[in-house]
């Protein structure tokens, strides 16, 4: 969170970047334009918590399948979502070390991570080990862009993705062998048994890799990044399994029940610790009764767990373990023509351990929810109220409430939504650091949105702006963290997807302006998201091949609260090929960052040079 004291930016300097990004809301409102159906056909679940078509979902949504993985070739969640509309990442030193991802530019901790509808993370240091989710366990990852804390309660400043693991779609039978740059060597399984009454699946993957040097750090300061010099290669295994089963007990009622586990080990460079070992684990049950009559009654529950072991050169140094057990009750009322009541209830225990004495070591949250969909002369209309009572701080309320309506040429959209996120076990408790009188961190966003059809696609569009209040800093005065921070976060988002030719292209950019408004550093951005980024994905098959690339390029940033280290502007350009060997084979191949570009999203970390990569799939 922003801390300090630095004097305002000028005025005139805001009002510039705000105007930059109104008038290209208005440029790409003016684009011509018609409908497009295949785009409205997709399903979405997490932006409502119901089913609901993307015509009818009042927000911005990214939709990633397992043919966008396999097609992309990515090797990592990361790899995966980088340079999306909104989404920015930075790294310390490759696959496998921390990772944090900026949603609209939000802090890493504001955004929710779900497995399955399972709340996953650490509730110590308040973010999800993204970093080691294993990509061939996944079917499906839905990502919704700005505040839902009035669906989900905390966390869900930034917005929220939702990770499907494969399940009742997988193919019968799957593998992979790969190789590939760094020592790199991987595999996956997976079978699926049953029928539409009665299924499981079944999956299992894992990598290893040398890695290479993960810091260029210096034993002191002004040296930044790990304030050591390792310079070894630093490793990465990641073993992992996936179940996911259903079963129809009678007409109308179904159960269901999955599970994610991961076990990584990590190597990097630190003065303190240089080696962790992490295990991961979501897993719930799930009974769904949905009547004749049109409602549905769903009762689900689970339990998330991240357990961290760090060493020095072999030597156990700390653990710190969450475990965070949860339950939902939700029913839809069809309410209308198309419209949807929807009424439910949370409750979430978070319980940590390990070898550091907190004063607490368990909270409860109960939150319940309402929300109406539906449409009236027009216009699709969706409001939702949450009330959350945390042992710990009390009761916080939230809301959300959206409007749209198709004008022909185009859709129209807007929205007003709050969210918040409650402070961590380390910002409350950490012995001698924690500070139990903190507030919640609270925000407010507007946004716009416009979709259309251009040139044998489909674009949109979206301006908004977040301002978040209460942000958790430290205080100088009492060396202690604090409520004394806020920020106002500006931008815009494009994109647009269709066929040129015989090449399916996909493009999208974003422009941000995100400010730290308090202390010595107001006026400043906020540290490690990229004012301008742009990513374009193009693709062609030609029968027995296929071949495409991206190319990803982000404006220099800044490293610290202060913007006096600057991370420099960079692109780069990925090849990919496949051939198809067979009606069940597949070999294909990858460069990555094909013209060796340097460059850095966290000071003095490395990231991959020029990689090769080889994998072999079947599917029967």
């Amino acid at each position: 969170a922003p801390t300090g004291a630095r004097v305002r930016a000028p005025e005139d300097k805001n009002q510039m970047k705000s105007r930059h990004l109104l008038a290209a809301a208005v440029a790409a409102a003016l684009l011509p334009c018609a409908g497009s159906a295949d785009e409205l056909e997709t399903v979405v679940v997490t932006a409502t918590r119901t089913p609901r078509s993307l015509d009818q979902v009042l927000a911005s949504v990214e939709v990633l399948d397992r043919e966008d993985i396999e097609r992309l070739q990515a090797r990592s969640l990361m790899d995966l979502l980088r340079g999306l509309p909104g989404i920015s990442f930075s790294n310390n030193g490759g696959p496998g070390k921390v990772t944090s991802l900026f949603l609209r530019g939000t802090e890493s901790d504001h955004v929710l991570v779900l497995v399955d509808g399972v709340r996953i993370g650490s509730a110590t240091a308040g973010v999800a080990a993204i970093q080691d989710l294993p990509l061939e366990e996944v079917e499906r990852i839905e990502v919704i862009r700005g505040p839902r804390s009035s669906l989900y309660g905390s966390e869900a400043i930034g917005g929220v993705i939702q990770i499907f693991t494969r399940g009742r779609t997988a193919p019968r039978l799957r593998a992979s062998a790969g190789a590939g740059s760094y020592g790199t060597v991987s595999g996956s399984a997976g079978l699926r048994l049953g029928d539409e009454d009665a299924w499981l699946s079944l999956d299992a993957s894992g990598s290893d890799s040398d890695g290479f040097n993960a810091c260029r750090g210096r034993p002191f300061p002004p040296g930044g990044g790990c304030y050591t010099f390792e310079p070894d290669d630093d490793g990465y295994r990641n073993l992992s399994a996936s179940l996911r089963g259903g079963y129809r007990l009678a007409p109308g009622l179904d159960a269901d029940l999955h599970l994610l586990y991961t076990d990584a080990d990590v190597a990097y460079d630190g003065s303190f610790v240089n080696e962790s070992d992490g295990i991961n684990m979501a897993a719930g049950a799930g009974l769904e009764y949905s009547a004749e009559a049109g409602w549905r009654l769903k009762f689900s529950a689970g339990r998330s767990r991240d357990d961290v072991r760090s060493y020095l050169d072999g030597t156990f140094m700390s653990r710190f373990l969450t475990e965070r057990d949860q339950a939902s009750l939700q029913g839809d009322l069809p309410v209308g023509r198309d419209g949807v009541l929807t009424l439910g209830a949370d409750w979430l225990r978070d319980r940590i351990g390990g070898n550091t004495p907190y004063t607490v070591d368990s909270r409860d949250d109960l939150g319940l929810f309402g929300e109406i969909q539906g449409t009236l002369g027009g216009n699709v209309l969706q409001a939702a109220l949450r009330r959350d009572d945390d042992e710990q701080f009390g009761g916080h309320t939230t809301g959300s409430l959206a409007w749209g309506r198709d004008l022909g040429a185009v859709a129209l959209r807007a929205s007003f939504g709050t969210a918040y996120k409650a402070p961590t076990f380390n910002d409350l408790y950490y012995p001698g650091f924690g500070n139990p009188d903190l507030r919640p961190e609270t925000s407010r966003t507007w946004e716009l949105g416009l979709r259309g059809a251009l040139g044998g696609g489909t674009w949109n569009a979206s301006v908004y702006q977040t301002e978040v209040d209460d942000l958790i800093g430290f205080d100088f005065a009492t060396f202690l963290p604090a409520n004394i921070d806020e920020a106002r976060i500006r931008g815009l988002e494009l994109a647009w997807q269709g066929v040129i030719g015989p090449w399916r292209v996909q493009g999208g950019a974003t422009l941000l302006d995100a400010e730290n408004r308090s202390g010595f550093d107001a006026g400043n951005e906020l540290p490690r998201r990229a004012p301008r980024s742009l990513r374009v994905d193009i693709d062609r098959d030609l029968g027995d091949w296929a071949v495409g690339g991206t190319i990803l390029a982000e404006s220099r940033r800044y490293d610290d609260l202060g913007n006096t280290t600057e991370l420099g502007g960079y692109g780069t350009v990925d090849l990919r090929a496949e051939y198809r060997l067979g009606a069940d084979w597949r070999l294909q191949g990858r460069v990555e960052n094909l013209f060796d570009k340097d460059y850095e999203t966290a000071a003095l970390y490395n990231q991959p040079g020029r990689s090769l990569w080889l994998t072999l799939r079947f599917e029967g």
